[in-house]
């Protein structure tokens, strides 16, 4: 029997201890208990666990250094990209020195935002959260103003559950109008635009009506179900195209498939819209874009791994109608675009952001031929993000970089440099000069795996270094801002990148290639990193700690259980561990796509083949007190995501595993209460930050500069 560390400081054989078989296999969970978050043993447990945090986290020398670094970084006004309405503009600001980011609205002067200097152009705000929520437990998840911009719906959740509410307020004075819509998890919201009185949006769990897009009434939160979600787990999302087209979407997987259809909102009612295929059944992902020509743009991975536009007509939304404007790039992905007017109203052209190993590359295409107009040139090598049209035809989007924070630009028809926005927030100081290598490893099949390394020293040498790593649902890693990186950067330590498969960084192939049954492959691309970067002399092993969150906190607790010599430290923050029982534990019934079931035989075996809290279990009952790495995992409380129960259980494996040296534990949680797996304050973060850093500094023998 595996012997268990029950509540206290001794280990016992745990009586409750539970066998499953599936599929004629025994499978061991003698820590099921702590999937009861509040159970008077649980609650023992965790207060013994914040105790030996506590112990530990006073020892480490740079953690008041590190927290005062990253407080400073992140001192400066963040904006969002502004959404614009007739003589009105609406952004996200987070002042500094700021907790959370409040709702602002600006008069529409100038397209270079040049009134905002004036003193009455000040931002006026229109909701913040720490009015409503002093203590900062409450964020804004999700803002839509209607048509006219007269209302603002607002989602916002507490204790970062991120199933909060959304609500209508007056834009005017802030006043709430309508009946609260009660547990809703980040909703599209897209205003009906014949009557700026309703709104179309998504239930997505099912547990408040049938899953769906539905209509509101905000007056008397009157409900109409236009599209019910039939498909298993899928995901469904609305949006309003030109003030006309109502797109439905359902997402099979998040980076697999989705299913589009497309409706006239002026052919007849709202509540009953003819919607028609604009793509279902396809295995592609797809993103549409209503064009200033009236056209549907399209970026997909129908056909095109790395992602393509194409182009459609409104009448003819079907594929075999689809003409294709920017064709696939078969080095870089694609994962931003936007159409725009032509300089001097010329045409319609398409601004498209492609990535090359985590650094945005921007261009602007004649829409019709998709041949290159020019080049945008960005302020450094760094990430291009959430590119937003404007009535003007100006283009505003989000840049930032290792060095640099995010800040909003502005990019005119035929202008190649953007400027920013507004004119009065660009607060940029001089940025430490870092400097970017990509290295290339071979994984255990041949495959040739990208690492970028940073570094702001020219120092040879192996040194302390920070390997991360996230590994799934498609997603390619962009270099931008993060105050925690270059914290670590300037305090003397690397920091690299190993790109994975099962991510997005070498396109859709890439991403299957590390999913499903194949996701054992994405553990075997980071352990070939992790061995390349201790062979090339970038560090040695007592000098690596291994760093990834949530899919790529999983990832990290695989590879150091696969091996445990592999590095001397692994920071894992709200990650996945059981993989047995992950899809009954927050949203795993919705990562089938993305992991497999347990329920069929097949992935089920792939699924053990790499489940950190049965490989720890096993070490404990095979080579009990064998040398792993020192774990420092996060959980938070309120996490709907991945559920905290993950990092519980994984911790307590992980102290039947390994050994206490000098009193010291083999593994530590980090346990907050009151935030989830999204934002949170700025002080909390910061906090949590410090520390998983401090911890990796005292690790790998970072002394600081």
């Amino acid at each position: 029997m595996v012997r268990n560390r029950t509540p206290g400081v001794t280990l016992a054989p745990d009586p409750a201890s539970v066998v499953d078989t599936l599929h004629g296999r025994p499978v061991p969970d003698p820590y099921r208990w702590l999937e009861s978050a509040d159970s008077p043993e649980t609650l023992r447990w965790l207060e013994e666990r914040a105790r030996e945090y506590e112990r530990e986290a006073s020892g480490w020398p740079l953690r008041e250094r590190l927290a005062a670094r990253i407080r400073a970084l992140v001192a400066t006004d963040l904006w969002s990209t502004p959404v614009h309405r007739p003589g009105a503009v609406f952004a996200t600001l987070r002042p500094s020195g700021g907790e959370h980011p409040r709702l602002v609205v600006l008069p529409d002067g100038p397209a270079d935002g040049t009134s905002l200097d004036s003193p009455t152009a000040a931002p006026r705000t229109v909701y913040d959260p720490c009015e409503e929520d002093p203590a900062g437990r409450t964020t804004l998840d999700a803002w839509e103003p209607n048509p006219d911009g007269t209302l603002v719906a607002l989602q916002t959740s507490t204790g970062g559950v991120e199933h909060g509410r959304l609500r209508v307020v007056r834009v005017a004075d802030g006043s709430p109008l309508g009946p609260v819509v009660p547990r809703v998890r980040y909703s599209h919201v897209a205003w009906l635009p014949a009557d700026e009185r309703s709104f179309f949006y998504v239930r997505r769990d099912g547990d408040q009506g049938v899953r769906g897009v539905w209509l509101r009434r905000v007056s008397d939160g009157a409900e109409t179900l236009v599209h019910a979600c039939t498909g298993p787990g899928t995901v469904p999302g609305v949006k309003v195209l030109g003030g006309r087209w109502l797109l439905v979407t359902e997402s099979h997987g998040t980076g697999h498939r989705t299913d589009l259809w497309l409706a006239d909102l002026t052919a007849g009612s709202p509540r009953r819209p003819n919607l028609r295929p604009l793509q279902v059944g396809h295995e592609a992902e797809t993103e549409v874009r209503h064009g200033p020509d009236g056209l549907l743009y399209l970026r997909t991975t129908l056909d095109a791994p790395r992602r393509r536009v194409c182009v459609a007509h409104p009448e003819r939304p079907e594929p075999e109608h689809w003409r294709e404007v920017i064709a696939e790039d078969a080095g870089a992905t694609l994962d931003a675009f936007c159409p725009q007017p032509g300089a001097d109203g010329a045409g319609t052209t398409v601004l498209v952001v492609r990535t090359r190993l985590g650094i945005s590359e921007a261009t602007v295409h004649d829409a019709v031929s998709g041949a290159l107009r020019y080049r945008v040139e960005p302020p450094g090598e760094g990430m291009v993000s959430t590119p937003v049209r404007a009535p003007d035809g100006s283009v505003y989007l989000g840049y930032a970089d290792v060095s640099t924070q995010q800040r909003v630009l502005r990019l005119a028809p035929g202008e190649h440099v953007p400027t920013p926005w507004p004119s009065h927030g660009d607060q940029a100081v001089p940025s430490p000069r870092v400097e970017r290598t990509v290295v290339w490893c071979r994984s255990q099949d041949g495959t040739r795996v990208p690492v970028t390394v940073f570094d702001v020293s020219t120092r040879s040498g192996p040194g302390p270094l920070l390997l991360h790593a996230y590994g799934g649902f498609g997603r390619p890693r962009q270099f931008g801002f993060s105050a925690t990186v270059l914290a670590w950067l300037l305090s003397g330590g690397r920091y690299a990148v190993a790109h994975v498969r099962g991510g997005g960084d070498a396109g859709r192939r890439w991403h299957l290639d590390g999913s499903g049954r194949d996701k054992p492959r994405a553990v075997q691309d980071l352990v070939a990193a992790a061995d390349h970067l201790v062979e090339t002399g970038w560090c040695t092993r007592d000098r690596l700690c291994l760093s990834g969150g949530s899919a790529g906190g999983l990832l990290v607790l695989a590879a150091a259980t696969a091996r445990p010599d592999l590095c001397a430290a692994v920071i894992a923050s709200a990650p996945l561990a059981d993989m047995a029982r992950f899809e009954r534990m927050g949203l795993g019934r919705m990562w089938t796509r993305e992991f497999g079931s347990a329920a069929d035989p097949d992935d089920f075996t792939a699924l053990m083949s790499y489940s950190p809290y049965h490989r720890a279990l096993e070490s404990a009952r095979r080579t009990p007190g064998l040398s792993h790495p020192r774990v420092l995992l996060t959980g938070f409380a309120g996490d709907t995501r991945t559920d905290a129960a993950h990092p519980r259980k994984m911790c307590a494996a992980l102290l039947a595993a390994g050994r206490y040296e000098q009193g010291h534990a083999p593994a530590l949680l980090r346990y907050e209460r009151d935030v989830g797996h999204g934002p949170r304050s700025v002080s909390r973060a910061v906090a949590l930050a410090a520390d998983a850093h401090a911890f990796a500094a005292h690790r790998t023998g970072l002394t600081g500069c």
